[in-house]
């Protein structure tokens, strides 16, 4: 049998890295099966010293801001598309959930989060990613980071849900304030 090519390295917007090299003793990975406690499993390893790439998913914290009774949305500066979204933010090492997302909120809006309640967790495997959502109540004055061009204040009757990752998040909020969500049309994906 032919050994598998190496994968490329890159650094994909998710935080997860395709690993080529083992970090340990630079040989290149394999895709390798072996049983594991779940049963047999194909993952990336290193046929010279086992280390193996898990590929875990990433924790991603979001939050739907409560501002001046509304709901702030914001458009990522990187986003070709007018789509305005939750705040998000990967959680750092030694930190909270709960403090991650008030740190986010305060680098991307400079609002500070008076008031925070885990609205669920959520599985985004497009981006292998597991979302905790947060409902938090802000004060202070928006003045958004270089990653935001722009946010909008929607009343929770106009705001619309995207069907998936945070936009469920969105929903199961709006559905706890006594409000049926309505969903945007999105258009699929080639």
């Amino acid at each position: 049998m032919r050994p598998r090519r190496p994968l490329p390295v890159h650094r994909s917007l998710s935080g997860v890295s395709d690993y080529r090299f083992c970090p340990q003793c630079a040989t290149a990975l394999q895709l390798v099966a072996q049983m594991e406690d779940g049963g047999e499993k194909q993952r990336l390893r290193c046929p010279a010293c086992g280390w193996t790439h898990w590929n875990n998913p990433t924790p991603v914290l979001a939050a739907v801001i409560e501002y001046d009774g509304r709901i702030l949305l914001a458009r990522n500066a990187a986003w070709t598309h007018k789509m305005y979204a939750l705040i998000t933010g990967f959680m750092e090492a030694g930190e909270t959930p709960r403090d991650g997302i008030a740190r986010e909120i305060a680098e991307e809006t400079s609002l500070q989060a008076e008031e925070l309640n885990l609205i669920g967790v959520y599985d985004f495997q497009r981006m292998n990613q597991v979302i905790i959502a947060y409902h938090a109540r802000c004060t202070g004055t928006v003045k958004l980071s270089p990653e935001l061009v722009d946010y909008k204040l929607f009343g929770p009757d106009q705001v619309r849900c995207w069907p998936a990752g945070t936009g469920h998040a969105l929903a199961d909020w709006l559905r706890s304030r006594g409000h049926e969500p309505q969903y945007m049309e999105m258009a699929a994906r080639a």
